[in-house]
């Protein structure tokens, strides 16, 4: 038995974790102490990472699907070759508008997707669906429009906060700040802070607030805006800040002005006498920042929910400061920026082919990828690190379209409800089996991050994602498999110089064969990557992020204790990286650099913007939704033993096994239905069978059912909800196509009755 150093895969804190191995398996598995950011905590999930890296639905070999639906095992080099050829004929028939990539950087996962993108560049394709795009394109346009640019990206100083509101987020359970228990823990237990949690579910974070707005479901927009227009209406605001900072609040305040706050917190169902302290109290505090997450970024109004969570930080001053929100940099870029505004400057603009959809963030939402399959002319499409079946709106909707494909192809760990349908199943190796990373580095003032190590050897035959990519690449004809001068100048250029010979070399090679610089990350795999130590031949695309990331933060990473000129600081941060097995502190930056990051030309946040302010008028006499169904359920709530689709074998839930539906005893009482009792929950959509859970932590008329359940393990039949099934690719937000996850009507009947 030996001991590594790691970190968790289950969600976007990543902690760092120390782990005992023994015989190809997790023996025990606690929080590393070294780590420099978690500092040995860990929750209950993390405990259970075996489940996720041996269990029987794991994928030995590459496998083709026969004309019976049945497959076979086909060797790497037959599956690639056969891959390459059709791909190469669905370009040469139908052009790069045919192909997708759906997925890619799943959890914790994010390395491989650097090699994966060149896909796109290879089929000359610009469809990217992802998870990503389906949860926060709302919040990436609008950070485009306030601060500038879409890669723009705020995080929340919780842990210094005087007020801290929680809104449609459960950090007990779903983490994403800091060491969340604890730090739940200390905001609570320190008299001159608060904590308030808006959520129309008591949940184990609402039990420890000093208030609970619990909230009508679907009503987060009028909450929200009767609480700014509080805070305007009484002169709270922070006049200095947004004089000094901001442009466009004269537009935003008249508006404000004019909302009836008391309908607006009657429709929300709330205590009005708790809006207005919360209003005040926050406005009023030293320092105040906001939490949210998918709770109003998948519900009604979802992008409007995001411009007035953002003003509400931004227009009481709490922006820019230790315990408010910031922005903050990334040494992996997770989005792109894709203005319609400029690219209709510069026509550029390019909608897809069905729903004339925009990107945002380079990225398109998956709740339209199966019309653009039936309808748009797509005809290929490429899954990695994702079970677009289970995981996205309309399961129904997406098995039709992937039935009419020429060409589905999964890259994955496990024989996925995905992967049941792909013509070609691609085993890729675990995330404990390669050198892998997460991008999720979203911290401010210091910036973290760490390169992980493998654990254990592949399984079976298994290749992780850079192999895969580089060899398909070269099957397909666009890169060689070999380049000698650039190998050797790897090999054999001093430490001294930061790979600066070797940079001068690739970029000749690039000027020579200017096709080869769309496919940089696999020519740096396959020629600096065999210099690299301990076989981090993955790690080799750090060298260009570094490079750029020095370059842009230099004096934040000189902070951090690098030294070197512009070749030499990046060399010494990638060697870092490479080396430190408990990741680092990349990068210290001071709260004024805060400035420094927002990307409108004249450094200020523009608040005025016209898309927002027409919604916010128009909520005035917006009609109470009538749907004919009784019950909203909020899809995807998360619990002790949930965590996405990275644990198959239900083996690892020690509660809730059917993954129940929680329903209120006055609603299971006037329906007769018993705790324990097995119900079909309906909506417009499909309809599944549930567990029902009596539970008074929900609001009358609502019911929750969690995530990650539904699949079918070693071919059994589907264990807990298939929450896809319910949800509609149409039933979402009009602009940015975010599925109404959190707000579901739903009619529910008694077992036979339907």
């Amino acid at each position: 038995m030996h001991t590594e150093k790691t970190a968790c895969i289950l969600c976007s804190r990543n902690c760092g974790l120390s782990v005992d191995i023994e015989g190809g398996k997790f023996i025990k598995i606690k929080g590393d102490d070294e780590h420099p950011t978690s500092k040995g905590y860990i929750c209950q999930k993390a405990a259970r990472l075996e489940h996720y890296q041996n269990h029987d639905d794991r994928l030995k070999h590459p496998l083709k699907r026969q004309a019976d639906g049945s497959y076979v095992q086909v060797s790497w080099d037959q599956a690639l070759t056969e891959i390459a050829a059709k791909l190469n004929d669905i370009k040469s028939a139908f052009g790069g508008d045919a192909f997708a990539l759906c997925g890619g950087a799943g959890q914790g996962n994010h390395l491989g997707v650097l090699y994966g993108q060149q896909m796109l560049k290879a089929m000359g394709s610009r469809y990217v669906y992802t998870a990503l795009a389906q949860e926060k394109n709302q919040d990436f346009w609008l950070n485009g429009r306030l601060f500038g640019d879409q890669t723009c990206h705020t995080t929340e100083d919780v842990e210094h906060a005087d007020y801290v509101l929680f809104i449609g987020c459960n950090p007990f359970q779903s983490h994403g700040i800091p060491n969340a228990r604890d730090t739940l823990k200390e905001i609570k237990k320190d008299p001159k802070r608060a904590m308030v949690v808006i959520d129309p579910r008591k949940t184990e974070t609402a039990k420890q607030a000093d208030i609970h707005l619990q909230l009508r479901p679907g009503t987060d927009a009028f909450l929200l805006s009767a609480i700014l227009a509080i805070i305007v209406r009484e002169g709270l605001h922070d006049r200095e800040f947004l004089a000094r900072h901001c442009t466009g609040f004269d537009e935003l305040e008249k508006e404000l002005l004019t909302l009836p706050i008391e309908a607006y917190v009657r429709r929300a169902d709330v205590p009005l006498e708790d809006v207005f302290r919360v209003a005040r109290n926050f406005a009023n505090a030293r320092t105040a920042c906001v939490r949210i997450d998918l709770g109003i970024q998948q519900t009604l109004h979802c992008t409007l929910n995001g411009y007035l969570e953002k003003l509400l930080y931004l227009v009481t001053g709490n922006f820019g400061i230790k315990g408010g929100n910031n922005l903050h940099t990334f040494l992996i870029p997770l989005v792109g920026n894709t203005d319609e505004r400029k690219m209709l400057a510069g026509k550029k603009l390019k909608l897809t082919a069905h729903h004339k959809m925009i990107p945002i963030g380079g990225m398109y939402p998956p709740n339209i990828l199966p019309d653009e399959i039936e309808f748009g002319g797509i005809r290929a499409v490429w899954v990695d690190s994702s079970n677009p079946l289970m995981t996205f709106a309309d399961t129904t909707a997406y098995a039709r379209a992937f039935n009419q494909l020429d060409l589905l192809v999964v890259v994955d760990i496990a024989m996925t409800e995905t992967a049941r349908m792909a013509h070609y199943v691609l085993p890729s190796a675990s995330q404990f089996e390669k050198w892998e990373a997460a991008g999720f580095n979203l911290e401010f003032p210091e910036n973290f991050f760490q390169l992980r190590k493998p654990l254990f050897k592949p399984y079976g035959e298994s290749l992780p994602e850079p192999e895969i990519y580089t060899r398909l690449l070269t099957k397909m004809g666009l890169i060689p498999d070999r380049f000698p001068i650039l190998e050797r100048i790897a090999r054999l250029e001093p430490k001294a110089t930061g790979h600066r010979l070797f940079l001068t070399a690739l970029a000749a090679s690039f000027s020579r064969k200017k096709s080869w610089g769309r496919f940089g990350a696999s020519i740096l795999y396959r020629t600096l990557g065999k210099a690299l130590p301990e076989g981090a031949t993955a790690g080799a695309v750090f060298l260009p992020l570094t490079l750029q990331y020095t370059t842009q933060y230099r004096e934040a990473v000189l902070r951090a204790g690098f030294a070197g000129n512009r070749f030499t600081l990046a060399a010494s941060l990638l060697r870092a990286i490479l080396s430190q097995r408990s990741g680092l502190i990349i990068s210290k930056h001071e709260i004024k650099d805060v400035w420094t990051l927002i990307k409108n030309k004249d450094r200020r946040i523009h608040l005025h913007i016209d898309e927002m302010l027409v919604e916010l008028k128009e909520l005035q006499t917006e009609a109470q939704p009538a749907t004919g169904y009784p019950f909203i359920l909020m899809a995807g709530e998360r619990r002790s033993y949930n965590a996405n689709q990275i644990y198959r074998d239900p083996g690892w839930r020690k509660v809730d096994k059917d993954g129940a539906m929680r329903m209120h005893s006055s609603d299971a009482q006037a329906l007769e239905i018993a705790d324990g009792e097995r119900v079909i929950c309906q909506s417009l959509a499909g309809q599944i069978e549930v567990t029902v859970e009596v539970d008074d932590s929900v609001r009358l008329g609502m019911l929750t059912l969690p995530h990650g359940y539904g699949m079918s393990y070693k071919g059994s039949p589907p264990i807990g909800p298939r929450l896809n099934v319910l949800t509609s690719g149409t039933h979402c937000d009009p602009f940015s196509k975010t599925p109404y996850h959190k707000y579901v009507p739903v009619r529910i009947l008694k077992t036979g009755t339907c």
